[in-house]
């Protein structure tokens, strides 16, 4: 992992769990593994754990840890260093992804109320009035009450807001070729395919995970079938809007969006979104910062009890789930 990303995500709790739990030396902090002090840890390593900037765990550094049995990642994806060569030496891998999707999901349900209650254009219209107003006039269809929200993927994030929006007076659907009609029915939800749920849709929130399949899934022609006055929330990647569609329709007005994501990542300066004020644009925070970054190390000690007992991980990372997953 990153060395600067150590000291925030382990907190002096945490860190006593983990070394009452196994010979876990707290100032090896390791971002390349063909250092000296990389091929000492890892000669002797039975478990690494990991969070973001680890660099692939490859046929060399597996050749280099010869004891090593599990990867324990206190973070999200474990695309990014557990290679094919991981799998077929049959090590155990496990995520903290459940625990990065919990600020995720509150962020998209606080998103998702705000943008009902059209939060960003009443702000605006204020700023600019400065006085009393007939705000119900002007607002006639704002509100939660019987409004449509349709969630695409139900992945664990996705799962996490449909459980979140179950108390309120909403109509769920939800898009994901993988989930049938009687698992969307437990969720809270009713499936639909995602032209339909485009289509009916006040709110529009993206879940899916970024494949070369959900490339721009939310394309223009879909962006056109929305509902005017609809929003779109993006927590997921930017890579699964057309953007470029997508800011065609926030410059005319027409839909709103709360972006926490953006092709690229960090925008040119002089992109319209950074000003229109129908547009809500954060730099990535909604997954784990400050104190929820304790969590995902809390949930690494855990996998590590599991471990040291002998028992399966709770939240394990299958080789056959890997291709459908963020």
């Amino acid at each position: 992992m990153h060395p600067q990303l150590a000291p925030q995500l382990i907190d002096a709790r945490t860190l006593a769990r983990l070394t009452s739990l196994a010979d876990l030396d707290p100032s090896v902090v390791l971002d390349d593994f063909t250092t000296p002090e990389a091929a000492a840890a890892l000669a002797d390593a039975e478990v690494i754990v990991t969070s973001w900037g680890c660099p692939p765990i490859d046929e060399a550094v597996l050749a280099a840890a010869p004891r090593l049995r599990a990867v324990i990642h206190a973070a999200g994806s474990v695309k990014h260093h557990i290679t094919d060569a991981c799998w077929e030496r049959g090590l155990q891998v496990t995520s903290a992804a459940w625990a990065n999707a919990l600020p995720v999901a509150e962020y998209t349900v606080a998103a998702v109320l705000f943008a009902n209650k059209q939060v960003l254009r009443l702000a605006a219209d204020f700023r600019e009035l400065r006085a009393r107003h007939d705000w119900q006039a002007a607002y006639p269809r704002i509100g939660n009450y019987r409004r449509t929200v349709g969630i695409v993927g139900a992945s664990q994030i996705g799962r996490r807001v449909l459980e979140l929006l179950r108390p309120f007076d909403l109509h769920l659907l939800l898009h994901d070729p993988y989930v049938d009609a009687a698992e969307a029915a437990a969720l809270g939800a009713r499936p639909v395919e995602l032209d339909e749920l485009c289509a009916l849709s006040d709110v529009v929130s993206i879940h899916a995970p970024q494949l070369p399949a959900t490339r721009h899934m939310i394309d223009r022609r879909r962006l056109t079938l929305m509902p005017d006055g609809a929003t779109v929330v993006n927590t997921s990647r930017g890579s699964l809007i057309d953007q470029d569609a997508l800011v065609a329709e926030l410059v005319s007005g027409r839909l709103n969006a709360v972006l926490d994501v953006t092709a690229p990542e960090v925008l040119p300066e002089d992109s319209p979104l950074y000003d229109l004020p129908n547009v809500l644009l954060t730099p990535h925070i909604a997954g784990s910062m400050g104190t929820e970054l304790h969590r995902m190390a809390a949930a690494a000690a855990d996998e590590l009890a599991c471990y040291v007992a002998g028992l399966p991980f709770a939240h394990p990372v299958l080789a056959q789930e890997i291709h459908r997953t963020a």
